[in-house]
């Protein structure tokens, strides 16, 4: 059973950081799930090198999501 801050795919495996991009007209969505914090931020990093308008960040489920 899982906690309410915690997800987890069809493995079964907790996913609980999320990689949240932002587009330049202000819309987010949730482009990956990760075990660990890490994993996420080395994601959202390589997303972010891609040098688009977009803002990528890493937050784990539940937290209050960035502005």
């Amino acid at each position: 059973m899982l906690g309410r801050n915690a997800m987890s795919n069809d493995s079964g495996a907790v996913l609980p950081w999320l990689v949240i991009r932002q587009d330049d007209n202000g819309n987010r969505y949730r482009v990956g799930r990760y075990a660990t914090q890490g994993e996420a931020q080395e994601a959202a990093d390589k997303l972010q090198v891609r040098g688009h308008k977009q803002l990528y960040w890493v937050e784990r489920v539940g937290q209050a999501a960035r502005p």
